[in-house]
């Protein structure tokens, strides 16, 4: 297993330069070794020292992984810092973590109260995957999104809280390809506000006199500015 997890972060970090570098200078590959020891101590059931050898971990990699969570071969930490996954948390073969992603609970619950991921996932930086809920196969989680619900494969999910964009998954490492959901709504509430505020106008000049058409035009030169400042927003926004 710690053959599989070098050779995926070899494969997927063009910073990794050579094996020696990836055992001592990767501190998610650091964190998963620790983890690999203290899940064996957990399931045999051994006390106190796994939980203590966990804290000894968050404090040299900054990533914390609670001795009982399940976590599968090639699994890819990045960074990593500020990583918490959860006692009842399953990821699936292949993921691939940032840092500060929690994989966490949303209350006291008994028993299963951490998220399954499935293979191959994506959890972008700052993502809360919270609840006992699944997440499918090569799913794509956006940074910084909140996940409350199940998520199917093959599907990406963003904002907050998350949701879904079906789409082609096929390049799972491929971030700069989210979908931006909520921009895209608000620009086109922007454009059907224009499209409305046109439609009003021409009214306005019709059943108006033409000695209110001066009032017409400064009100046509108010939402002008209104409308320059609402782009410059939207565009500095990359929306």
């Amino acid at each position: 297993m710690l053959l599989t997890d070098l050779r995926t972060i070899s494969e997927r970090d063009p910073a990794a330069r050579n094996w020696l570098e990836i055992i001592f200078c990767y501190p998610g590959l650091q964190a998963l070794m620790f983890h690999r020891l203290t899940h064996w101590l957990y399931k045999i059931g051994v006390p106190f020292i796994p939980r203590f050898i966990s804290t000894i971990s968050r404090f040299v990699t900054g990533i914390e992984i609670h001795p009982g969570a399940k976590i599968g071969k090639g699994v890819f930490i990045d960074h990593g810092m500020g990583v918490v996954i959860g006692e009842t948390a399953i990821v699936g073969d292949y993921a691939l973590i940032y840092q500060g992603v929690t994989l966490g609970g949303t209350g006291k619950e008994i028993g299963k109260r951490h998220p399954t991921l499935g293979e191959n996932v994506v959890v972008g930086a700052g993502a809360k995957v919270l609840g006992n809920i699944q997440i499918g196969h090569n799913v794509r989680i956006g940074a910084g999104s909140v996940v409350l619900r199940d998520v199917p494969s093959d599907t990406t999910v963003v904002g907050v809280p998350g949701r879904l964009i079906r789409a082609d998954n096929t390049d799972i490492l491929g971030h700069g390809k989210v979908r931006d959901v909520e921009a895209e709504v608000i620009r086109a509430l922007f454009e059907r506000v224009k499209d409305l505020e046109k439609q009003v106008e021409q009214l306005d000049v019709g059943f108006h006199p033409s000695s209110h058409q001066a009032e017409i035009l400064h009100n046509q030169e108010v939402k002008n500015e209104s409308n320059l400042m609402i782009e410059e927003f939207l565009d500095g926004a990359g929306i």
